[in-house]
């Protein structure tokens, strides 16, 4: 197989967004064990997002592609001289627990060290999703104690289906 990785651009916004969505939510997302269906209805993102989050400064979608065919993608944002932000980190879900979700992260995380000079990166999870967390502590990322008030205020980005959602930050140093 010839699997690649690449910065997005607009044009790809769509097809991002579309598989995002799949990952996230919906009945598609239940063929991997990313899924936040049962937490999150709706959608959680949409191209607009993506075409923003694409043309940012110190803003990036990284694709991941299996031949030709977009399997994976993750955003990876410049937070300051020292931290990146990852986020949205997905793959196909009939595709998840072959390690391309962990080879997409290394893509990642060596992206904002070469870059950005990045000695650190943060990411949020939903609290709730005690596997997704376990699953990031094993690559390497610690638990800071920080929360965040989920955004349930914007049905754009879900619909929560249950009260109380809230983000933990994590952090790995990159040594």
């Amino acid at each position: 197989m010839n699997d690649t990785f690449r910065r997005a651009g607009t044009a790809d916004a769509e097809v991002i967004a579309a598989l995002v969505n799949s990952a996230y939510r919906g009945d598609s997302s239940r063929a991997g064990w990313t899924t936040e269906a049962d937490l999150l209805g709706g959608q959680r993102t949409d191209a607009e997002e993506i075409a923003q989050l694409v043309a940012r400064d110190g803003s990036v979608l990284l694709m991941y592609l299996r031949s030709g065919e977009l399997v994976g993608s993750v955003h990876v944002e410049r937070m300051d001289d020292a931290t990146a932000y990852l986020g949205m980190l997905v793959i196909k879900p009939v595709l998840q627990g072959q390690g391309l979700g962990r080879s997409l992260m290394d893509e990642a995380e060596r992206f904002a060290r070469a870059e950005w000079g990045a000695v650190r990166m943060q990411m949020q999870v939903i609290t709730l999703r005690h596997e997704l967390i376990e699953w990031y502590e094993r690559c390497g990322y610690r638990r800071t104690g920080e929360t965040r008030p989920f955004p349930a205020t914007d049905p754009r980005f879900g619909l929560p289906k249950v009260a109380g959602l809230q983000f933990e930050v994590l952090e790995k140093s990159f040594g």
